[in-house]
């Protein structure tokens, strides 16, 4: 059977990516986080002093490298050419206009079609906010994943303290809900619930819990 694509879509900080990797690291899938991808393009805007609405600007300096994601010792990194960026683009200055950019026609259009060739084989896992409605509206699994604004705050924070970044958690709930008002209503591929997507509230569920949960929903689906 072929091995399948697996779309998990939700707000920030609701799990994703690390459901993500360990499903993808337990079938032997690739994983991909396209909200690193939108970071990246994020960084390159504040580095090369472009506006976080100039999606052309942004696009050609995204051309002008490599977006590639490598598995180390301590899990997956992001590299733009050379550069690890994976802590650079977690920093609070790319939290304050990834949505922004995100929300870009150009930079979308752009991305997703890079995401959209990574999937062409199956085998793979990929989380972020359009996958199941836009990148892979025909994906062979749909998940939404949610939580409460104050538990993935709280999950954010804690993540920040253990990887050395700057955190504040009232802000981090500021945030979060200001982040999930712009995603919810942009014009290009809001956020949103694709209607065959199977709802999974986190909320009081530990990272084991909704791993084996979406775990038994694909072995169904292989079935």
């Amino acid at each position: 059977m072929k091995p399948l694509v697996v779309a998990i879509d939700g707000p920030a900080s609701a799990g994703k990516s690390t459901v993500a990797k360990q499903i993808a690291k337990d079938f032997n899938y690739i994983y991909v986080d396209t909200g690193a991808m939108y970071r990246c393009a994020t960084l390159l805007a504040e580095r090369n002093h472009l506006a976080f609405n100039d999606g052309k600007a942004i696009v050609e300096v995204l051309k002008n490298g490599n977006l590639t994601f490598r598995q180390e010792a301590d899990g997956q990194h992001v590299y733009f050419d050379d550069e690890d960026i994976t802590l650079a683009i977690r920093m609070p200055e790319i939290n304050a206009h990834v949505s922004e950019v995100a929300s870009l026609e150009e930079v979308r259009h752009y991305l997703v079609s890079l995401q959209q060739a990574y999937g062409e084989k199956g085998g793979l896992v990929m989380d972020g906010r359009d996958i199941g409605t836009c990148v892979f509206p025909n994906a062979d699994v749909k998940i939404f994943l949610v939580a409460s604004v104050e538990e993935r705050a709280e999950r954010r924070h804690k993540e920040n303290l253990e990887k050395g970044i700057p955190s504040d958690l009232e802000q981090l709930k500021v945030d979060i809900a200001r982040r999930d008002h712009l995603d919810e209503t942009r014009e290009i591929s809001p956020l949103t619930k694709a209607k065959d997507a199977i709802l999974v509230d986190t909320t009081g569920m530990s990272i084991e819990d909704v791993v084996a949960k979406i775990e038994g929903i694909m072995k169904e689906k292989e079935e």
